[in-house]
């Protein structure tokens, strides 16, 4: 084997002896010319795209199962005002932070125009949605309109297990015609 010395080394007699006995027996490798096959990087990022990510069909029957929470049936008492609530064990101070607007939603959902039918899959979709992908604050818009929407919304919301306090929004949120959801995140 034969070591040639660089114009910029500077190893001593001593250490290219020892390299020389190191790498003694040492084969050269032969090369075949081929060049490594290219990593297929959009095939694997389509199929984790794939695996991540849920078809249209697989979220609308999530959405429709999980609609199964909201009775049209089942009324809430509210108080006078602003429609508000906090879950069992919140404390109101978070109703008080939603109302002041300290949380920012993530997601927003419009439901101006939609019948009662369609907005309780929407609202299912969303709160589907929210869940996978950990949000903790969305915005629900249901315009003034007839206010069939807006009677019905607090009361589905309430049934839900993941919620733990709305309050109509602020007005950067659309005020009277929106609430601002806080939902349980997992972790």
């Amino acid at each position: 084997m034969v070591v040639k010395k660089h114009q910029s080394c500077s190893l001593s007699e001593d250490d290219i002896e020892l390299f020389r006995e190191a790498a003694k027996g040492a084969a050269r490798i032969k090369q075949d010319k081929r060049p490594p096959e290219p990593p297929k990087i959009a095939e694997l990022r389509k199929r984790r795209q794939l695996s991540q990510h849920p078809s249209a069909q697989q979220i609308a029957d999530a959405s429709r199962s999980a609609s199964h929470y909201f009775s049209d049936d089942f009324e809430a008492h509210f108080g006078e005002g602003p429609v508000r609530f906090a879950a069992d064990g919140e404390s109101a101070y978070v109703v008080k932070q939603l109302r002041r607007g300290d949380y920012t939603p993530e997601l927003l959902l419009d439901l101006h125009g939609m019948t009662l039918a369609t907005a309780r899959q929407e609202l299912a979709a969303l709160l589907l949605a929210c869940e996978r992908e950990h949000i903790d604050c969305c915005c629900i818009m249901h315009g003034h309109g007839s206010g069939k929407l807006k009677r019905q919304l607090p009361h589905w919301l309430v049934q839900h297990p993941h919620i733990r306090a709305f309050h109509q929004a602020p007005l950067e949120w659309g005020g009277g015609a929106s609430l601002l959801v806080l939902l349980k995140v997992a972790s």
